[in-house]
C-alpha cells in the first residue's frame, strides 16, 4: 500500500485575521514567542531589550532586561540628548546667519554714509565754480535770461560788499569812514550802480 502524501507544513499567509476571536489568540501565542526570543538575544548577547505591545483589545503587555521603566527612560535621555544637539547646531547656525546679515547691513550703512559724504563734497564744488564761473562769464555769450541773472548776481555782491564796508566802519566817525562812489554819476545806495571804495579820504 502506497504511502499517503501531505503537504508538510505550510506558511502561513501574512495578512489581517478577519476574525476576531482568532486574531486574539494569535496575538497571544506570538506575544510569547516574542518575548521568548528577547530574554533569548539578552542571555546570548549581555543586551538591554525592552519589547511593549498591546494587544487587539488595547491591554498592555511588556518585557525588559533590566527593566522596561530604565530602557525606556534611557531610550528618551538619548533622544532628549539628539533633539538638544540639533537644536544647539541650529541654534548656532541661526546666530552665525545673523551676524553675517548684520556685518552686511553695518557695510552697507558705511558705503551710504560715504556716498552722501562725497555726494556732499561734489555738490560744494559744483557750487563754488558755479560761483566762479558767473564772475569769469562773457558777456556776448549770453541771452536775455542769462544776462538778467547775472545783473542780479552783481546786485547782490554789491549789496553784500556794501553792507560788509558799513559794518566794518560801524562806530568810526564819518570823517574816517571810508566814501563809497558809483561810476554813473547816480546815487552809491542805487542797486544798479557800479560802485567803488575811496580808501584815500
Amino acid at each position: 500500500m502506497a504511502a499517503k502524501k501531505t503537504k508538510g507544513r505550510q506558511k502561513v499567509e501574512m495578512k489581517r485575521i478577519e476574525n476576531k476571536d482568532d486574531r486574539l489568540i494569535t496575538f497571544l501565542k506570538r506575544r510569547s514567542g516574542i518575548f521568548k526570543k528577547a530574554s533569548e538575544l539578552v542571555t546570548l548577547t549581555g543586551a538591554e531589550i525592552a519589547v511593549v505591545a498591546f494587544s487587539p483589545t488595547g491591554k498592555p503587555f511588556s518585557s525588559g532586561h533590566p527593566s522596561v521603566e530604565s530602557i525606556i527612560n534611557r531610550f528618551l535621555e538619548e533622544h532628549s540628548n539628539i533633539d538638544n544637539s540639533t537644536y544647539n547646531l541650529m541654534e548656532a547656525n541661526r546666530r552665525k546667519r545673523i551676524g553675517e546679515l548684520i556685518q552686511k547691513y553695518n557695510e552697507m550703512q558705511h558705503e551710504v554714509e560715504e556716498k552722501k559724504e562725497k555726494s556732499h563734497k561734489l555738490k560744494g564744488k559744483i557750487k563754488e565754480i558755479d560761483c566762479k564761473s558767473w564772475w569769469d562769464t562773457s558777456i556776448e555769450d549770453l541771452n536775455l535770461d542769462d544776462l538778467i541773472k547775472l545783473g542780479k548776481k552783481f546786485e547782490k555782491l554789491q549789496m553784500t560788499l556794501q553792507s560788509k564796508i558799513v559794518k566794518k566802519n560801524n562806530g568810526a566817525s564819518s570823517s574816517q569812514a571810508p566814501k563809497i562812489y558809483n561810476t554813473s554819476g547816480s546815487d552809491a545806495n542805487d542797486p544798479n550802480a557800479s560802485v567803488f571804495l575811496d580808501t584815500n579820504h
